[in-house]
């Protein structure tokens, strides 16, 4: 996405680059902190901004892969109340555990509902998806793209709002339906408008947040790297890759040293 193509490459041509750089201190003491600051920090913190999230409120955040755990990490930074996590993957709902987190196992029912049920019947002020297009049912086979707009939808509050930095696109040639495929997902916008519910979305600017969390980190009031499962060589990193993918042996994120 965006006009500048390769960023995956083994070379990337980087405009302005000496604008874009961030400085960071001398030496190696938050090396892993700092390491996610190109990406996956920002964009969880973006995602708890685009929901309008104000301190003491309780949020719940869709999807606990390294964004959606950063989103819910940004939550309780930023003074949530109660911070609900979902996700399917048992070593991704520890980690939203060991921060605080109340975890939300998708695999035993109605996210939405279950969260409800753990507070009278009360939804929660403000959501996050940090799914996106390839949401999945509870099987964690079948894609199902509206799942978590509909459970947002279900869980959020009159008047509260959605945070939507998970990833949507334009065309999905592997969509489940032809109309996915082109974009078009089916959601319950009546229920969306009844409610009155906000909703922000949107790729993360990083540079409007990442010098602001960095100052964050070195003031030791942020640890984003306890996020991190694995420190690897680039040689081991197309097996890290596939783990990843598959959820499994503990892959929450790598970080990978050339």
């Amino acid at each position: 996405m965006g006009p500048y193509q390769g960023g995956q490459a083994e070379f990337v041509r980087v405009p302005f680059a000496d604008f874009n750089a961030l400085k960071l201190p001398p030496g190696k003491e938050h090396e892993e902190d700092f390491a996610l600051l190109s990406d996956i920090f920002p964009t969880g913190w973006h995602g708890v901004e685009l929901s309008g999230f104000r301190p003491g409120e309780s949020i719940a955040v869709f999807g606990a892969g390294p964004v959606g755990l950063m989103a819910a990490y940004s939550a309780v930074l930023r003074g949530a109340a109660q911070t609900y996590v979902v996700d399917r993957v048992p070593e991704r709902l520890q980690k939203a555990k060991e921060i605080g987190c109340i975890p939300i196992d998708l695999t035993q029912g109605d996210p939405a509902e279950q969260i409800k049920k753990l507070r009278g019947g009360k939804e929660v002020d403000r959501g996050v998806d940090a799914v996106g297009y390839q949401a999945v049912a509870a099987d964690g086979k079948t894609e199902q793209p509206n799942a978590v707009l509909e459970g947002l939808i279900s869980v959020v509050r009159p008047t509260g709002g959605l945070g939507i930095p998970g990833l949507y696109v334009p065309k999905d040639p592997g969509a489940p339906d032809s109309n996915s495929a082109k974009g078009y997902i089916t959601f319950p916008f009546g229920k969306l408008f009844e409610k009155g519910l906000t909703v922000g979305t949107g790729q993360c600017n990083v540079k409007k947040y990442n010098r602001y969390l960095r100052d964050l980190i070195i003031a030791g009031r942020a640890k984003p790297s306890f996020v991190v499962s694995h420190n690897l060589s680039l040689d081991d990193a197309p097996n890290a890759y596939i783990k990843f993918d598959k959820r499994i042996d503990g892959y929450t994120k790598v970080l990978l040293h050339p």
